[in-house]
């Protein structure tokens, strides 16, 4: 089994609740190989347990048969849910895929309503659903309008790792390999366990590999959460190509912006999209520009989409993507520092501690990173550079960013600049004149 990395917070979390007295329904939801199954076997694997992992069809009876391995009494409930649960009352019960079920029949929920309602409520039953369809969990479990509202007693949406829990998972690598790995990988643990290094070798291997993940995985996250997938396909690929604004995604796919809004909001609403407003705009301007939310979906439709057919007989020379990935690894590497300067923020070791971090633009302008105290009137303004930097490079780039600081109209504000790069020459220097300057060798603080 892979190594169990990072999720501390969670499984306390989840081991607190396992260990009450109450009943619990715990809702764990998040985007396929995030790792969710993986956590709650690890918070569970101590106690005696029902995991069911849902399929298609016939749920009921392969829940049965599953509960009575581990529950011997199961075998004597009748033919419903209501019964089922009933008899396993007091149980540590983990039902995976829970979308499936409500697949198969809607009715589940008010059946699981019932048995909650009636039953389970006053018992120390443990009930914990998990689904990889976040458009499904949010709307038919987490929503007002779900039978189940209200009966919860926990949700986590679990999330990516961090960029610097990659350490655990390659300890002997530098951090420009782990670079290399997250702008595949991303945080998802699924992902980041299938990489071999060297990154290249390994990558060139996986895709002249006919059974490689690379082949449908990203149909598979689709179909999780939509039926109908050519146009969201479409959209992604274009946000992937750098196509954010509306009008620029529009164009690539050739909508009307009437027609458009609604994928780019179920987009939004599944995880797989994000929206971002420059960081001094509300959240409703006009301003917004899309991303694609995670590294694996934005590398796969930057380069692998693209060339699938070639992929597949086995022509396509890895180099391509190599030559354009430095490029590619510009926006990564800025999630990466707003990850870091995130940790400095925690350990306090900024000027100020920071309550909100973003982007800001305006026109042709743009700063990478900008960090605000709006209570103490202090800013933190910082670009992000991949690339190794000469002193003069250096200085040239935060003598620019004063220049674009202003266009930010914080007159009476506390400022202070910063840059992260992949390698700063003089850096030293540049501190001991007043700026805040990191590179990759900063980066063992955080880890």
């Amino acid at each position: 089994m892979a190594k169990f990395v990072n999720r501390n917070e969670e499984l306390k979390a989840l081991r607190e609740r396992l260990s009450s007295e109450n009943f619990e329904l715990i809702v764990i939801y998040g985007r396929r190989r995030v790792g969710k199954t993986r956590l709650v076997l690890e918070a569970v694997k101590d106690v005696p347990h029902v995991y069911y992992l849902a399929i298609e069809g016939d749920n009921l009876r392969h829940f049965r048969e599953t509960a009575e391995r581990v529950f011997p009494e199961a075998r004597y409930a009748r033919g419903s849910w209501e019964a089922l649960l009933h008899t396993l009352r007091g149980k540590v019960i983990v039902i995976d895929e829970f979308p499936n079920l409500i697949k198969e029949d809607p009715r589940v929920l008010s059946e699981f309503q019932r048995v909650i309602d009636t039953d389970l409520s006053n018992s120390n039953t443990k009930l914990i659903l998990l689904g990889s369809s976040v458009g499904m969990m949010t709307e038919k479990v987490l929503s007002y309008k779900s039978p189940l509202y209200g009966r919860r007693t926990g949700s986590m949406k679990l999330k990516p790792l961090k960029f610097f829990h990659l350490r655990e998972f390659y300890p002997r690598s530098s951090w420009e390999e782990l670079v290399e790995v997250y702008g595949m990988t991303d945080g998802i643990p699924f992902y980041i366990t299938q990489v071999r290094l060297p990154f290249w070798e390994w990558l060139d291997r996986e895709l002249r590999n006919p059974v490689s993940f690379f082949r449908d995985e990203v149909d598979f996250l689709l179909r999780y959460e939509f039926t109908e997938t050519r146009t969201y396909r479409r959209i992604l690929e274009a946000i992937a190509l750098g196509k954010t604004t509306p009008k620029e995604i529009r164009d690539f796919i050739g909508m009307r912006h009437s027609d458009v809004t609604p994928y780019l909001r179920n987009l939004i609403e599944t995880g797989l999209v994000v929206r971002e407003v420059p960081i001094t705009e509300k959240p409703n301007s006009k301003r917004g520009r899309y991303y694609v939310a995670d590294n694996f979906l934005a590398f796969w439709f930057r380069f692998i989409y693209p060339n699938l057919s070639a992929i597949e007989e086995g022509i396509f020379d890895v180099e391509e993507i190599e030559r354009d990935y430095n490029h590619y690894l510009g926006p990564v590497f800025e999630k990466i520092a707003e990850q870091f300067l995130i940790e400095l923020n925690k350990a306090r070791e900024l000027p100020f501690r920071f309550t909100r971090i973003g982007k800001w633009w305006y026109k042709n302008e743009e700063i990478d990173l900008v960090t605000l105290n709006e209570r103490e009137k202090k800013v933190l303004f910082v670009e992000v550079k991949w690339k190794e930097l000469s002193e003069r490079e250096a200085r040239g780039i935060l003598k620019d960013l004063e220049r674009k600081a202003e266009l930010v109209r914080l007159d009476d504000w506390e400022k202070s600049y910063g840059l992260v790069a992949k390698g700063v020459e003089g850096k030293e220097e540049l501190r001991e004149g007043g700026r805040l300057v990191w590179d990759l060798g900063d980066f063992e603080r955080p880890a």
